[in-house]
């Protein structure tokens, strides 16, 4: 994939195959403008469908985006009210909107604490979109990481009282298979926006060995070129995964 520089020069890179996003700022946008923090939230919407179509465009294979945590139930009832009928609108127009583009949509997290009209609309648009090949957009809902291990965990805990498992067998594969990301290759790259340099529980266990690249834009200012600079620096730098980088350029 073919990347521009501040030069307009181009030079081939090896880009990310997934992106994390937490998508941070949008009640600061609104803020900034006087306007309620439903106005930020539907604006960083907004930016988030330039951001999918932007990804795509680059040949990125998975984007998973921190839509809703599992403590953003404690924000006032308005804002979470005003957050779920967004996402139903989203939703609703969400396949319309990316099929033609071949992306395919996941949702990772535990969706049964959100409304039944919700659960149905995630279902039915991850089976409508479960044949495409092109990228996969994981949507993270009511998700934390810590609650995702939890979860696994438990699964895990339970094939060992059933007898079916037993504790020292447990492997880091089994783990990142009982996870909402099973099957997903972990995150080279994760994105904050607004300034904020923390993942906030978010994907505790893929992050391990990412790279982090911390933006001041709000997330609704966040656009197709602050990715691609973020895509550019990620590119220009070491992975060595704990080894040491020989002459050769491989990781010993």
């Amino acid at each position: 994939m073919l990347l521009s520089d501040k030069n307009n020069q181009k030079s081939e890179k090896k880009l990310p195959q997934h992106i994390a996003i937490i998508m941070d700022g949008n009640g600061r946008w609104a803020k900034k403008r006087a306007l309620p923090r439903k106005a930020g939230h539907k604006a960083g919407a907004k930016a988030l469908e330039g951001i999918i179509e932007g990804a795509n465009e680059m040949g990125i294979r998975h984007l998973t985006v921190y839509a809703f945590s599992t403590e953003n139930w404690k924000r006032s009832e308005d804002e979470v009210s005003a957050i779920m009928d967004l996402l139903r609108q989203y939703l609703k127009t969400y396949f319309t909107r990316f099929q033609k583009d071949n992306v395919r949509m996941h949702v990772i997290g535990d969706i049964s604490r959100l409304d039944q009209d919700i659960q149905e609309q995630i279902i039915e648009i991850e089976k409508l979109s479960a044949d495409k090949d092109g990228m996969t957009v994981h949507i993270a809902l009511n998700y934390g990481g810590r609650d995702e291990l939890r979860r696994g965990i438990t699964v895990l805990a339970k094939r060992v009282e059933e007898g079916k498992l037993r504790a020292e067998e447990i492997t880091e594969e089994m783990i990142s298979n009982v996870l909402d990301t099973a099957g997903v290759p972990d995150p080279e790259l994760m994105i904050r926006t607004s300034g904020e340099e923390r993942i906030s529980n978010f994907l505790l266990w893929q992050l391990a060995y990412s790279e982090f690249y911390f933006s001041e834009k709000l997330w609704p200012d966040f656009t197709k070129e602050d990715l691609e600079d973020a895509i550019l620096q990620y590119c220009g730098r070491e992975r060595r995964f704990g080894g040491r980088l020989t002459e050769s350029n491989e990781v010993k």
